[in-house]
């Protein structure tokens, strides 16, 4: 399936990549860290965000920043519900 933006294809084939290869190699194998793809996740989250403003998409949650490994390890050893970060 192709991203949002046209501009933006090349980079989901990357983040996709490296999601499916953490999943199979690490994920399944009891490894939850998946920070090693929010380099990628998060130029290629800036790209669709533009798209969508570009094309005159406007959700809220868009601009809502979500984080990846530790901090939701932390969140769920403790029972707590991890929360999503918000923009200063």
């Amino acid at each position: 399936m192709n991203s949002i933006g046209e501009d933006c294809n090349e980079l989901k084939k990357q983040y996709d990549a490296c999601f499916n290869s953490w999943f199979t190699e690490g994920f399944l194998k009891g490894q939850t860290d998946d920070s090693g793809c929010a380099p990628i996740f998060r130029v290629y989250q800036e790209c669709v965000k533009r798209a969508m403003r570009e094309q005159k998409i406007e959700l809220r949650e868009v601009g809502t920043e979500y984080s990846t490994g530790s901090e939701y390890d932390n969140a769920s050893s403790s029972g707590a519900k991890p929360q999503p970060k918000s923009k200063s």
